[in-house]
């Protein structure tokens, strides 16, 4: 009966989706003279507007010396420019009644403006202003550069998960640019010179390296207008280098100790996958929800659950430009040694690999992600942010419906098949933090 509800859910799901949005986002786009690509959706529910700035740039476009430039340029350009100095990026867009955010991953930085509708202009004059004359004052790079070696002690003193996630990536990949750490490591960000901050600069943030995304209650009439105004001039830069390191084939399982003064031990087993467009990715995306994704998934019933092995249990799986990482993490319960707590996530899988799962536990995942998607595809926001994901991850910024459609055609013997074929033995790294005692 469930297993019926569950297919029932998913198919009135699909037709509101479709119903609400069409096969399609609504997004027209351009393309202005130095490369830069805009993408309008026009959306007048509410007198608000959203700006997504997508810099194709993370940690995998830098190498041993300068690990960490791009973390550092998401602190940078909100640090002045010609036009608006120290501060006032923040302070001319709060007068204007917006706010904003970024983040950096392994593969790109993303900038954030939220806004009245009526602040756009103003929203391009602070974007255009620090791409085109961003401050490299000799202070502010040492005041920044203070900032993140501090940010990046106490992240790894304040996060297990962070601290035993950069020892374990460290191993599992020999030669990929995901071997490094977002943040960096701590000698190179001691190292920066001036120069190599403004090649970085110049080649990354340039406007053919950049996709925008401009969601509500904007025409695109005004925003093509105001793109040419304000970002047509800005120069585009070089060409970024090609990446074309490929992550040799695992042939042997590896561990990594780390120790930390710790509660109770950490384990974060990590397996190597597949990037975005591999055809492996809705499977294994679905087997990650299977496998954690709430107190009836597979991992947290068994460990947390029923045996009380584990304090809490999660999967990491994402969408990246290569191949990453499928990763458990799990906290060991008071007095449960590392050994015996690895030996149960094992269990937990290859009785996956054995006996594959059941037809509920798929579609209780699939509706899950659906309604996420639903819901994500109501806003704004959500729509801006699935159309650059889409277009930078995927090559299609309308990614989102067809990806909606190739969530539900996995079947439970590609889920079966997917666990035989990437958790392996052989394919993984297995790290252990625990404190000195612990040993």
């Amino acid at each position: 009966m469930r297993a019926i509800f569950n297919c029932l859910l998913i198919f009135f799901l699909t037709i509101s989706f479709s119903d609400s949005f069409g096969n399609k986002i609504d997004a027209k786009q351009f393309t202005l003279k130095n490369g830069m690509k805009v993408f309008v959706l026009e959306d007048f529910s509410i007198p608000n507007a959203t700006m997504y700035l997508f810099y194709k740039v993370g940690s995998r476009n830098e190498y041993p010396g300068i690990t960490g430039l791009s973390h550092f340029f998401e602190h940078m350009m909100f640090n002045g420019a010609k036009k608006y100095g120290p501060k006032m990026f923040d302070q001319t867009m709060e007068a204007a009644g917006g706010s904003n955010n970024a983040y950096t991953s392994n593969d790109v930085t993303v900038y954030m403006n939220w806004f009245p509708a009526s602040s756009v202009e103003v929203i391009f004059d602070l974007e255009a202003d620090r791409i085109k004359d961003l401050n490299f004052d000799d202070k502010m790079i040492e005041s920044e550069r203070g900032v993140i070696l501090s940010e990046r002690t106490t992240w790894l003193e304040n996060s297990n998960y962070v601290f035993l996630a950069e020892q374990v990536e460290g191993v599992a990949f020999s030669a990929h640019q995901y071997r490094w750490p977002v943040i960096g490591y701590e000698s190179d960000i001691k190292n920066w010179t001036k120069a190599d901050l403004q090649n970085y600069f110049k080649t990354y943030y340039a406007p053919n390296n950049c996709v925008v995304v401009i969601s509500g209650a904007v025409k695109y009439e005004d925003v093509k207008r105001l793109s040419e105004k304000y970002f047509a001039d800005i120069p585009m830069g070089p060409l970024p280098r090609e990446l074309h390191t490929v992550e040799p084939t695992q042939l042997g399982e590896k561990r990594v100790f780390a120790q930390k003064d710790v509660d109770n031990p950490n384990i974060m087993i990590s397996y190597h996958s597949v990037n975005a467009k591999s055809e492996d990715y809705y499977s294994l995306d679905l087997l990650s929800m299977i496998l954690s994704e709430g107190a009836t998934s597979r991992l947290y019933k068994a460990l947390v659950d029923e045996k009380q092995l584990a304090i809490d249990v999660a999967v990491n799986f994402s969408n990246t430009f290569d191949p990453s990482l499928f990763t458990i993490y799990a906290i060991c319960n008071d007095e449960v040694k590392p050994s015996v707590l690895e030996e149960e996530i094992y269990s937990v899988i290859e009785n996956v690999i054995k006996d594959g799962v059941t037809e509920s536990e798929l579609e209780k995942v699939k509706s899950k992600k659906l309604m996420s998607l639903y819901r994500s595809l109501e806003t704004i926001d959500g729509r801006a942010h699935y159309t650059g994901i889409g277009e930078l991850f995927f090559g299609d910024h309308n990614i989102v419906f067809s990806s909606a459609k190739d969530y539900e055609k996995i079947t439970a013997a590609q889920i079966k098949e997917v666990a035989s074929k990437y958790l392996v033995k052989s394919n993984r790294t297995v790290g252990i933090l625990a404190a000195k005692e612990e040993e």
